[in-house]
């Protein structure tokens, strides 16, 4: 009998640990609620600055443009020929030429016919045309190019230079040129770009050949 009065009049403190375990329980959920908000706003923000990477990597490589180098590559003489007969005398020094166009972007170059001229102590010696094409992705695009040098219609001197020439067996020559065109990136961005070529060479008569090629 006096048990059952003791369960009696302690009922309230058996009531009371049910609602510590309930409210313990309820602040174990927030508490993964709040963790688990959290450590989803940190994959968000960690994606964010992910995305944002990645876009900054790609505008400073695929979509940056840079200008192709234009320069003079190698070169032969095919022919050296002296005629007397003709009035002035003439005198054709072929020259075959390679050129190239490098391209490191990420796209195509595709630039209009043009023209390269050789000059020989200021005096325009030669010339020889260029036509239009394209330098591919990351690409050189090779140039063949004849130019017939001391002709006399290109050049009045041309007796006194082929003189020159045999004399000291060396040919200086500056090449000049520009090509016009346009990088194309994706397919759809277009960016106009002007390329120049300003080269230095010494042609080799005994050999036939190009050296001391030096470009800017």
């Amino acid at each position: 009998m006096a048990d059952k009065e003791q369960e009696a009049y302690h009922p309230a403190a058996a009531n009371g640990y049910t609602r510590s375990g309930e409210e313990g329980t309820t602040f174990d959920a927030k508490e993964l609620r709040r963790q688990k908000h959290k450590k989803w706003l940190l994959y968000g923000l960690a994606f964010v600055i992910f995305q944002t990477g990645i876009i900054v990597l790609f505008s400073l490589t695929v979509m940056k443009v840079r200008t192709p180098r234009f320069h003079v590559r190698s070169g032969v003489l095919s022919s050296v020929q002296t005629d007397g007969t003709t009035n002035p005398p003439s005198n054709n020094l072929m020259l075959n030429a390679v050129l190239g166009v490098k391209n490191t972007n990420f796209g195509p170059y595709k630039y209009k016919n043009s023209t390269i001229y050789f000059f020989y102590n200021g005096t325009r010696v030669g010339s020889a045309e260029i036509p239009d094409s394209k330098a591919g992705f990351r690409a050189t695009k090779k140039i063949n190019v004849a130019a017939n040098l001391v002709d006399p219609a290109a050049s009045g001197n041309s007796t006194e230079l082929m003189f020159n020439i045999l004399n000291s067996g060396t040919l200086p020559l500056i090449g000049q040129s520009t090509l016009n065109g346009k990088v194309e990136l994706m397919f759809i961005f277009k960016k106009k770009k002007a390329i120049n070529l300003n080269c230095t060479m010494d042609v080799d008569i005994p050999t036939k050949e190009l050296k001391n090629i030096q470009c800017n």
